[in-house]
Formats: C-alpha cells, structure tokens, sequence
C-alpha cells in the first residue's frame, strides 16, 4: 500500500525548503544549502507493520554521517485529534494516533491528519540545525486545501 509520501510532504506538510526531494516514503532537504547538514523525514513505524505513529527526523552530515534524529509523534502533536475524538478513542486505545496502510485504499491513510503541531516541532528543530532557513508555515491551510488532493496536470480535453 502506498503511503502517498509525494503527497504527504509536497502537497500538505509544505515545506519551504526548496533544495528538498521525495524518495520513495521519505522527503530529504537541504535547509540551509550552504551548510554540510541535510534534513530527513519519514514516517516513524511502529511494531506493528504497516502502522505508523509519527514522524522521525534525522540530520546527517555529508561527511561525518547521522548527528540526531528525533521522533515526532501524532498523538503528542495533535495530529489525529479530530479524527480520534470523532471515533471515540483515547490514550492508549488500539489506533489512537496512528495510521495504517493495511488496506489497498485509493486515499492516503494519513487523510483528516493536522499538521499545525507537526509543523511547529519541525520548524523549531530545522531552526537549532540549519540557521538562516526558511521558516516552516505553522498556521493551518484552508478545509479546501486539506481535504482535496492536489490538481494532476493533463493534456487539456476538447469539448
């Protein structure tokens, strides 16, 4: 199942890092391109396969290797908050912040997620990391934005 990363980090994480591409499930960056460090981010899994509870960012040196890396969690973020009052769970509840993939769904299964709280905690650890980088938006996009998956350009259509 995909996980719909291009979608995920390009279309509603947005993030202002224009050196940056999506491999796969996780989005690499250069913050601050005249520095040696770059900036990973992918989807934190649990033990469960298919389940993912967060986000893990990692920095690496282009020379020395790995220099941190922390885990952002949905729950701790309010990332599934909505959705999770919504569906009456709580704090240790089976799928409390969490999504899964376990289905050949043809929506992202991070759908509904609010990124506001991911957002912050990424902009202050792209801060102590990369000085002089773009700061991360951390206000939330519009409903419309949110819940409609970006426009995929085509050959335009006679009538």
């Amino acid at each position: 199942m995909a996980l719909f990363a291009e979608q995920f980090f390009a279309h509603h994480l947005t993030l202002p890092y224009p050196e940056a591409a999506i491999t796969g499930d996780t989005y690499y960056a250069a913050p601050s391109p005249d520095l040696p460090q770059r900036l990973r981010i992918g989807f934190a899994p649990t033990l469960r396969a298919g389940e993912y509870d967060g986000l893990r960012l990692q920095v690496t040196h282009l020379e020395h290797g790995p220099l941190d890396t922390v885990a952002l969690s949905f729950a701790g973020h309010g990332a599934f908050a909505v959705r999770d009052r919504r569906q009456g769970r709580k704090p240790g509840q089976d799928g409390y912040g969490v999504f899964r993939d376990w289905h050949s769904l043809q929506t992202p299964p991070w759908l509904g997620i609010g990124v506001t709280g991911l957002r912050t905690a990424i902009s202050q650890y792209v801060r102590l990391w990369f000085p002089g980088a773009p700061p991360v938006r951390t206000e939330p996009r519009s409903a419309a934005a949110v819940l409609e998956p970006p426009a995929v350009a085509g050959p335009a259509r006679g009538r």
